[in-house]
């Protein structure tokens, strides 16, 4: 990229940042005081949302710090990028179109419900396609980046067979029984892998002529 393109795209990495980090300390701040702090801060890591927000802040944050310590480097990779695209990409997808009806927060908590699930994927998904180097994503990226969301489903399947509680209703597998909530699954699933191929199509479609990898 050029200088001028680059000192852009770092100036609205501190932006996504700015308003990512905020927004999770809030969501944080607004349930600490429901239970046992470790209790509460593993349920509060248990949600997607707060995944895939958290992910957006590092890799963000990665960019706009600069750096060259190996975990920066790892949250700079183009790879890394496009899974904190698709994870924010998918978060405000799911929860526009199924959970937005089913609760109706209010005052601080409509702040930082807004900013998680709207604001923070906006500013993410602009910044991705319009702001930063394109090229380097390969089609099996799109299979590659399922690991992350099995294993969340892993990792729900798990915490609620010991704690009996879900963190969004088409998983629940305590109302919905097994068999729905494996469909359910299998549907986000495919979900992934459609805004996957269109992630790396856009990143091939955005590359410089010749740069694109085959794969």
């Amino acid at each position: 990229m050029s200088p001028r393109r680059d000192a852009i795209s770092n100036l609205f990495a501190i932006v996504v940042a700015a308003v990512a980090w905020p927004a999770l300390m809030l969501q944080y701040w607004l349930v600490v005081w429901s239970g046992p702090l470790g209790e509460v801060t593993l349920r509060f890591f248990s949600f997607f949302t707060i995944l895939s927000n958290a992910m957006v802040a590092l890799v963000a944050a990665a960019a706009a710090t600069g750096g060259n310590l190996a975990p920066l480097r790892w949250l700079r990779h183009p790879r890394v990028r496009g899974l904190a695209a698709l994870c924010i990409g998918v978060t405000c997808f799911i929860y526009a179109t199924i959970l937005a009806s089913q609760w109706h927060p209010l005052g601080p908590q409509l702040i930082a419900d807004r900013a998680l699930h709207y604001v923070v994927p906006v500013l993410y998904l602009v910044w991705w396609v319009a702001l930063l180097p394109h090229g380097t994503l390969a089609w099996r990226d799109a299979v590659r980046w399922l690991a992350f969301p099995l294993a969340f489903i892993v990792w729900t399947f798990a915490r609620g067979a010991v704690v009996g509680e879900y963190p969004y209703p088409f998983l629940d597998v305590g109302r919905l029984g097994y068999p729905a909530v494996l469909l359910n699954a299998c549907m986000v699933a495919g979900l992934f892998v459609v805004l996957g191929v269109v992630l790396v199509a856009v990143d091939r479609a955005l590359a410089p002529r010749g740069s694109t990898m085959g794969e």
